[in-house]
């Protein structure tokens, strides 16, 4: 337990540390100072400051998948559970600052997991969406034409664009749970009014 618990020290504060002072400007001196561990401590754990950032990815992503999806096994009608995954998402933003400035932000920044990180954790992530999508073509609510794993992508996009202003924008404007239905409405209703014409 008490390897596992300065795992998770470590990764907390590398998180605090990314976020306050950049990627490329943080130091491993810095995250061990943060976590209350020596020096050498980091590198039980971690080969470099690359593995403690892509570490810190993977753990919260699939802490974060883990939650959507025992929330939206909550819900049945695919509309619900689409609006639920898009206000999760920009939620999860504003609760943690200091882990949305590292994924938003600091995670791009590194060279290694930009160019060569096999990313299991965003595709699983981006299936949660396919799956809503999938769900509803089979119960006939959504169009059958769509290809979910396109669709996903976009819609991660919008999200995605969404949160990386939320959080470099100077004054907080917005709520984010009328955001994410507005954006889960642009997705579902699309932008034209019923019944005008083409």
């Amino acid at each position: 337990m008490r390897g596992e618990e300065k795992y998770r020290m470590i990764l907390n504060a590398a998180k605090l540390v990314f976020a306050r002072e950049g990627f490329y400007n943080s130091k491993v001196s810095e995250i061990a100072r943060e976590a209350h561990v020596a020096d050498g401590t980091i590198y039980l754990y971690f080969k470099n400051k690359d593995d403690i950032l892509i570490s810190l990815f993977e753990e919260e992503l699939t802490r974060i998948i883990k939650e959507v999806r025992t929330e939206l096994d909550a819900l049945q009608e695919p509309r619900d559970r689409f609006i639920k995954f898009c206000t999760n998402h920009l939620v999860m933003i504003e609760s943690d600052r200091h882990l949305a400035e590292v994924i938003q932000v600091e995670l791009r920044q590194s060279n290694k997991f930009m160019r060569e990180y096999k990313n299991k954790y965003f595709l699983a992530y981006l299936n949660i969406i396919a799956e809503i999508i999938s769900d509803g073509q089979s119960k006939g609510v959504f169009n059958k034409d769509i290809k979910p794993e396109i669709a996903s992508r976009m819609i991660f996009g919008s999200l995605d664009e969404l949160s990386t202003h939320l959080i470099t924008s100077k004054r907080k404007r917005y709520d984010v749970h009328e955001i994410a239905r507005e954006v889960a409405c642009y997705f579902l209703d699309g932008l034209t009014q019923a019944q005008a014409a083409i």
